[in-house]
């Protein structure tokens, strides 16, 4: 596992290349060196309805939540972070560069005890099937 989970507003649809983000924070991930290529889902949502700050239709936004099982410290966790975030930041770097565009990141940690998962794609990548 890491999970991430991309929302964004409905307006960057034509702006912003999804796939293209999707993939960039697959590659930041695995360029991390601390997760398995096997555990990485990236998924978007658009946000049809939303409000931000003051409604200006050109405002708009990009969050990315990753969720990641417990095990990690903090450093590593911080450090995966910061280096996705960069990577995050430098592919929104045009819309950054705008007054209309807001840009976050947040990780969360799920609890091994209330998570179940199976996943049959880590022996065929370890090589191991």
């Amino acid at each position: 596992m890491p999970h991430f989970i991309i929302e964004y507003s409905a307006n960057l649809e034509d702006r912003l290349d999804i796939d293209a983000l999707c993939e960039a924070t697959r590659q930041a991930a695995l360029d991390t060196g601390i997760f398995e290529i096997g555990g990485i889902r990236v998924r978007a949502y658009k946000s049809e309805n939303y409000a931000i700050a003051d409604v200006d239709p050109r405002n708009a936004f990009v969050h990315l939540m990753l969720r990641v099982g417990i095990g990690r410290d903090e450093a590593t966790r911080k450090a995966a972070g910061d280096n996705i975030f960069a990577a995050l930041s430098d592919f929104c770097a045009p819309l950054l560069e705008e007054p209309y565009f807001g840009l976050s990141f947040e990780i969360c940690q799920i609890d091994p005890v209330t998570s179940w998962k199976k996943n049959s794609m880590h022996a065929r990548l370890r090589g191991t099937e």
